[in-house]
């Protein structure tokens, strides 16, 4: 545990909540390192199950530390670059996490924060949220965050909220598939939990393999090549042990051992 993030378990689900709620829970070094730390560690636990990103305070993520910020001003392009590299591999390991990850966002997002909420398998929100790319208000441009802010938010929308640098609702995020599901903040934590229910309910091994499915056939031509692929994923996971004891266990009507 630490002032900048804290990480906390309940069988088989892990929290790691950002914790800088002075600060709307903005980037900065610190918390950059510690994020990309926790969710190495975490998606090799293999105790775990499921991982909530959540976030202490009215904000959820307010993008970058102003603080920090100030320090970049100064940067050389070598500097820049080698700042902006961190952020994307904390970026990277949070979506490519074997585990599934669920963004509970209880306020705001701004910048990086949408980012973060991309990277993460769902989302659910505050319908008193809004977001917003708020980058080109400062001359810059959300590129490290792009690529998984363009496969949550899809081109369209990307299009424009990247270049109007607009605030848009829970809401509309919603209706956009950033958000997955929509909540008050009396049911938030309810649904949250219903959801990493449902995760827990189904094949560790087999969620992910689905997670990282999804990943690998998103936007990937259907060539022969892929087909052969899916069919030699689906003879894997029937040969495994954990396949076949979870058709057994269908055939004969009983449970299977991740939920004795």
């Amino acid at each position: 545990m630490s002032s900048a993030l804290k990480i906390e378990r309940s069988g088989d689900v892990a929290r790691v909540t950002l914790n800088r709620p002075d600060v709307r829970n903005a980037f900065n070094e610190a918390l950059i390192a510690e994020l990309t730390a926790a969710f190495a560690d975490l998606g090799q636990d293999a105790s775990l199950r499921a991982i909530v990103l959540a976030a202490e305070g009215k904000a959820f993520c307010a993008g970058a530390d102003l603080n920090w910020m100030k320090a970049m001003a100064g940067y050389s392009w070598d500097e820049n670059h080698a700042d902006a590299a961190k952020l994307a591999e904390m970026l990277w390991t949070i979506y490519s996490c074997p585990l599934p990850v669920i963004a509970r966002v209880q306020g705001d997002v701004y910048a990086g924060g949408v980012g973060l909420v991309s990277c993460a398998d769902i989302v659910v929100a505050v319908d008193t949220a809004g977001f917003c790319l708020s980058e080109a208000k400062l001359g810059l441009l959300p590129a490290t965050i792009g690529p998984y802010v363009v496969r949550a938010l899809g081109e369209q929308a990307s299009r424009r909220y990247f270049v109007t640098a607009e605030r848009f609702s829970a809401t509309e995020a919603h209706s956009l598939g950033l958000v997955q599901e929509l909540a008050t903040a009396e049911t938030l934590d309810e649904k949250v939990a219903a959801l990493t229910g449902a995760l827990c309910a189904n094949g560790p091994a087999a969620v992910k393999a689905c997670k990282k499915l999804v990943q690998d056939l998103a936007h990937a031509p259907i060539t022969p090549a892929l087909r052969d692929d899916t069919a030699r994923r689906i003879a894997d996971i029937r040969a495994s042990a954990e396949g076949r004891e979870g058709v057994q266990s269908f055939l004969n009507k009983s449970k299977p051992s991740w939920l004795a």
